[in-house]
């Protein structure tokens, strides 16, 4: 079980992790529409969404080849983990 805390902690230890979670629980987003709706860097939310995918938290909603409109969306841990950070009221 601490691993799962400590994925917890390291979603909810960045502004930008939990932003793209929480954009994510909504519906696939790209980078830039993530961006624009958190108000935030998009290259600071790009950098959180590979360490997001590192982590099978996001995954690639797209083929790989895609370059442009890269949707990505929540995996089913990731799901998982968003919904215990808001049941927990950690977000």
């Amino acid at each position: 079980m601490s691993a799962h805390w400590d994925t917890i902690g390291y979603l909810i230890s960045s502004k930008y992790r939990l932003a793209v979670v929480d954009r994510l629980a909504n519906a696939p987003a790209t980078p830039t529409e993530i961006a624009t709706a958190e108000n935030l860097a998009p290259s600071h939310v790009s950098r959180a969404i590979q360490r997001l995918v590192e982590r099978s938290i996001v995954e690639l909603a797209v083929p790989e080849t895609q370059r442009k409109n890269r949707l990505y969306a929540l995996t089913p841990k990731g799901t998982t983990l968003w919904t215990e950070i808001r049941t927990a009221g950690l977000h």
